[in-house]
């Protein structure tokens, strides 16, 4: 494990998973396949306490996601002290479960943006897709509601085999229901996506139509929607900055208050993850083993070591090299110059070989995709 370097600047984000209970089973869902329990949840004062610990560290966005925030009774008061501490907030939402009462104790509270995912332009396939029959008419709603309260809006579209034919349908439904910015972001295959990866891997040239489609809609709407793009990993040949390199720009609070580095760093064997029960929000950004194990560069091996692009993309993703390199020191297997970069085009082409069955949601429901 590498020293922690002489000055760490100060994260820009914090992702606060204040619950894991969601009304949705979604079969790409990123959250670890063990969920922590209500009971295990962090009680308001100590959210409180760690929001305070951010703003006083410089940290500016704290984005409320899940599982579902509006779980949780106190989001509103939650929300408040963030105000009050000089946070934006961005609440990261289902939309299931947000009801106008509390979307207007929200405003009252101070919330700054709302993000609402969706999982296809067809109500049938989105209630397919997330495993509850009448989730699409919801999400319509309460954006009918966000947008009129006067919120901004984001819309959030995971892409995979059965709505990537429809990946410009959902930037034109973002743009009718009043998003400012909708991002189509293309699964990644950690958590819940793993078991369903032969459902949900599209092909090469389905990917890569809808890739050209959204970049053509991004130039023809520009100045009336932003629109973010995060392309496949497994049809790439370089990596991203996962989270902008490991411990440089943001960290995430797990329901139970355990701090990570990124959404699925407890995949990674032998990490020490530090808890906000035990340590302050600085001195875990600071010190803790897990932040320091895969920051700066002195940890790569070849051919990361040596390459221009090291202090670019860092390495790539550790969990997706930990999972199909082997190593979590290994270059992202995404990378042309790994030497198993072949394995990423042969795990695609696994999945389009297996026959179309069920998918295997969180709350174990048995729906036919459309």
């Amino acid at each position: 494990m590498s020293a922690s370097p002489p000055s760490v600047p100060a994260p820009l984000g914090l992702l606060a998973e204040l619950t894991h209970r969601c009304p949705l089973g979604c079969p790409y869902c990123s959250n670890p396949l063990e969920l922590d329990t209500r009971a295990g949840e962090l009680p308001a004062d100590d959210w409180k306490r760690v929001f305070s610990q951010a703003s006083a560290m410089g940290v500016l966005q704290v984005h409320l996601s899940g599982g579902e925030p509006a779980a949780r009774r106190d989001l509103p008061d939650l929300v408040a002290h963030c105000a009050a501490e000089g946070l934006y907030t961005n609440l990261i939402t289902s939309g299931v479960g947000l009801s106008e009462p509390m979307l207007k104790a929200l405003y009252d509270a101070g919330l700054d943006h709302v993000q609402l995912s969706i999982q296809d332009s067809e109500p049938d396939s989105a209630d397919v897709i997330a495993g509850y029959k009448g989730a699409f008419r919801v999400k319509q709603e309460v954006a009918r509601r966000v947008v009129e309260a006067g919120f901004p809006l984001t819309i959030n579209a995971v892409m995979h085999r059965a709505n990537i034919a429809r990946a410009s349908a959902m930037v034109d439904l973002a743009l009718a229901w009043g998003a400012r910015r909708v991002e189509i972001a293309h699964a990644q295959y950690y958590g819940w996506a793993i078991p369903n990866r032969a459902m949900l891997m599209p092909d090469r040239a389905e990917a890569e139509a809808a890739i050209a489609a959204v970049e053509r809609q991004r130039e023809a709407l520009a100045g009336q929607i932003v629109i973010d793009h995060v392309l496949p990993d497994y049809y790439a040949n370089r990596p991203k900055a996962c989270m902008g390199g490991w411990g440089r720009r943001s960290l995430n609070v797990t329901p139970s208050g355990k701090v990570l580095p990124c959404h699925a760093a407890e995949s990674i064997p032998g990490l020490e993850f530090w808890t906000v029960r035990e340590h302050s929000l600085e001195a875990i950004w600071r010190d803790a083993p897990a932040f320091n194990a895969f920051r700066g560069t002195d940890w790569m091996k070849e051919p990361c070591r040596t390459c221009d692009r090291r202090e670019v993309d860092f390495g790539g993703c550790r969990c997706q090299a930990l999972m199909i390199a082997g190593d979590a020191r290994d270059a992202d297997p995404v990378c042309h110059l790994s030497p198993v970069h072949r394995r990423m085009a042969d795990l695609a082409a696994e999945g389009l070989s297996t026959p179309e069955t069920a998918y295997t949601y969180r709350a174990m429901k048995k729906l036919t995709p459309a």
